[in-house]
């Protein structure tokens, strides 16, 4: 068995999990079908493609950064032809009077998340591979969320053992320190359970359909030596954490 650390990182990322056309939400870490999306985009998979080498896969993220909400206003429709409006739900297009909708766009702002992906070891290799030379650009959550940053960090025997080890995207806040852990299945005794309905059954863009699944998080306590910082100091000691793993 191996498995890769990843890591989620950008301006803005935006993790959907019971968005409305008007109201775009945004969930407080990636979502599986986020995580499953990104991973068949890097691979080249078409929409309607079979998903359950992907749905094997398990994830743990570690929160470095929560990040800062945000909420971007749009409008859509306004100043369009008839025939270029947003269509009704009969098939209809609005009138010039109903022509413009106001839509809201839930962001997460400078995040950071390390994400532990196991599973089968073919399966590990192609995403490994995919995400070295990806098909289709990956993004986090939204095509306007592109990452700062290469994804994907390493090839590891045990992703989850370096989550207690690999630098921290952020500075101490107190000694120790404390971050957020969720995953797919339980990780301690104790662990937060709570439902999502993120499990992707199919990305088919005119029948997509997504399952209820647990989801499990605890918290955990590391020194606050664990802690990089931000910028070039933090990139620097994931670099020299990354070469020790070669």
């Amino acid at each position: 068995m191996s498995g890769l650390l990843l890591q989620l990182a950008g301006p803005m990322q935006s993790w959907g999990e019971h968005s409305a056309f008007g109201d775009r939400d945004t969930h407080t870490h990636p979502t599986r079908s986020g995580l499953i999306g990104l991973l068949a985009a890097a691979l080249g998979l078409p929409r309607d493609a079979d998903l359950t080498d992907l749905r094997a896969l398990s994830f743990t993220i570690r929160i470095d950064r929560p990040g800062r909400r945000i909420i971007d206003f749009h409008t859509i429709g306004g100043g369009l032809p008839p025939k270029k409006t947003v269509p009704t739900a009969e098939g209809k297009r609005r009138g010039p009077d109903a022509a413009t909708m106001v839509t809201r766009r839930h962001y997460l702002a400078d995040a950071v998340f390390t994400v532990a992906v196991e599973g089968p070891t073919a399966t590990i290799d192609a995403c490994a591979q995919a995400l070295r030379a990806p098909q289709w650009a990956p993004y986090l959550g939204r095509r306007s969320c592109p990452p700062s940053r290469p994804i994907l960090l390493a090839v590891v025997a045990d992703p989850v053992d370096h989550l207690e080890t690999l630098p921290l995207a952020r500075e101490a806040d107190g000694d120790p320190v404390t971050v957020t852990i969720v995953a797919d299945r339980p990780t301690a005794d104790g662990a937060a359970v709570s439902e999502l309905t993120d499990e992707p059954a199919t990305f088919a863009p005119r029948a997509r359909r997504y399952a209820v699944r647990s989801s499990y998080s605890t918290t955990r306590t590391l020194p606050a030596t664990s802690c990089a910082g931000y910028g070039a100091t933090y990139l620097d000691q994931l670099a020299a954490y990354l070469e020790r793993l070669q």
